[in-house]
């Protein structure tokens, strides 16, 4: 039985080829936009933030059910806002040509000139997730418009409400050759992806990104992929564990622990276990003392979200692990209106479980012992290179063999998530968690082409090196085989 044919996703596809089109026409015709229109572009997107950021609140709300309206303003709001002001106002210096060594030596002095020029890819594609989509659509627009390109973008399905307003509103403040979103399920999304985009950029599930990669690979498409995993956290004996616990568990808890950066296992020692457990209960009760009706703690995004993520406890439970669900107030969470999980622990987590085996993206945090910090490196290491790794402690040699021993896309020592929030940083990960970086300067040459430009020296000097070749390009050739 052949498939129905959807009339939503065919239409969405022809609207995608037909503005695709547009773009590629308007930047071939119009050529790369002066650091005026960038700028401007970038202004209308921080006023339009400004402007609907109570309606995105909202919508971001309606989509989770329970979303802290507070933790919305400053991550999807003030962190979107953050990267577009940043780029509006370096700008100027990342588009100036940079000047370049010209080799050998001797062309220089006769006039030779060597310089890169940053031009723009052309048409961006955009492919956001569900857990910050006003943040993360915004902050990889902010690299592309600054680079001079043009965008298109598809927002997640996941999070209906949000993506229907980002179209709404970017209609609004720009023209479709400028940026133009696609609303629509995983059959749009598959299509976005098999477009022939400049550059497509994708951040959200690894086994996703492994799709995305192959259908951008039929058009030779340049791909970013920001993607996730196992990020660990290592404690180190000299850790204060009450600090160590009100941040890990801070970054845990934020929107449910619905983070690619979010801490995802504890490496601990031995000792340091129930010192850590106990600081992590007193944290998590001063953060929430109640969590069912508290509008500070975030739901599950969806049902299946939520089962999952209930799965992996149960697993565990099952398993032999102790789980610890912290529940200040000893609140039933059996029957309630939104999908809220309260931060739970399970110490003793052993490789058999899903919970140690699968990325988490809720608010369940494993925790497991090490005898020597080189055993916490070896455990790192034989796992798939993480999104981010975390120190804590106060021993330098210990953060240097964690920094230089272990492969990671980027590490904060000493809490968790801020190097992302750095945006003189590059972010992105590595291996199954990524490649290719944005953020800050490296994302304006991320989604630029470096254009290498050589100006040869007047006098026709060269000549020798042309044949007939005689005993003067002889010696020319012999001095660059010198050691």
């Amino acid at each position: 039985m052949n498939k129905p044919v959807s009339v939503e996703a065919e239409t969405a596809k022809a609207r995608m080829a037909e503005v695709l089109g547009l773009q590629k026409r308007m930047h071939v015709t119009k050529g790369a936009p002066s650091a005026a229109l960038r700028k401007d572009r970038l202004n209308r997107c921080i006023s339009l933030l400004l402007t609907h950021q109570d309606e995105f609140i909202q919508a971001l709300n309606t989509d989770f059910g329970a979303r802290s309206p507070d933790m919305s303003r400053l991550t999807d709001i003030a962190g979107a806002i953050g990267p577009l002001k940043y780029a509006r106002d370096n700008l100027d210096g990342w588009m100036r040509p940079q000047k370049r060594k010209v080799s050998p030596a001797p062309l220089a002095v006769l006039g030779g000139k060597a310089e890169v020029r940053y031009q723009p890819k052309g048409v961006v594609g955009v492919m956001t997730p569900w857990n910050f989509p006003v943040q993360l659509s915004f902050d990889a627009i902010a690299a592309a418009l600054a680079a001079g390109n043009r965008v298109m973008l598809k927002p997640s399905e996941f999070t209906a409400a949000t993506s229907a307003l980002l179209a709404q509103t970017i209609d609004l403040y720009f023209d479709d050759d400028e940026i133009a979103v696609f609303q629509g399920g995983p059959e749009v999304g598959a299509a976005f992806a098999g477009l022939p985009f400049d550059h497509l950029i994708f951040t959200g599930a690894t086994s996703v990104g492994r799709h995305v990669m192959r259908a951008a690979a039929d058009n030779l498409t340049p791909v970013t992929l920001e993607l996730g995993g196992k990020s660990p956290v290592v404690i180190g004996k000299s850790a204060d564990l009450e600090k160590t616990a009100a941040r890990v568990m801070a970054g845990k808890t934020m929107n449910a622990g619905q983070i690619c950066l979010a801490p995802d296992y504890v490496l601990a020692p031995r000792e340091s276990v129930d010192g850590f457990v106990r600081a992590a209960q007193s944290s998590v009760a001063k953060m929430f003392p109640t969590i069912k009706d508290n509008p500070d703690y975030t739901a599950m995004v969806a049902q299946r979200h939520y089962d999952r993520v209930r799965g992996y406890v149960e697993d565990a439970r099952a398993k032999g692990g102790e789980v610890i669900e912290i529940n200040p107030a000893g609140e039933s969470f059996s029957q309630q209106e939104h999908r809220k999980i309260p931060p739970t622990l399970i110490v003793g987590a052993t490789d058999e479980m899903a919970v140690m085996q699968e990325e988490i993206f809720g608010p369940v945090l494993p925790i497991r012992t090490y005898e020597t910090f080189d055993g916490a490196v070896a455990e790192i290491n034989a796992r798939p290179r993480p999104l981010a790794a975390y120190y804590f402690g106060e021993d330098e040699a210990e953060s240097e063999q964690l920094l230089t021993r272990t492969t990671s896309g980027g590490v904060t020592v000493n809490d968790v998530i801020f190097h992302f929030t750095m945006d003189d940083l590059p972010f992105g990960g590595v291996g199954p968690s990524g490649m290719g970086a944005y953020h800050g300067e490296r994302g304006f040459r991320e989604f630029s082409h470096e254009k290498a430009i050589y100006r040869q020296i007047k006098p026709d000097l060269l000549s020798i090196m042309r044949p007939p070749y005689g005993e003067s390009f002889r010696k020319q050739v012999a001095a660059r085989l010198k050691p």
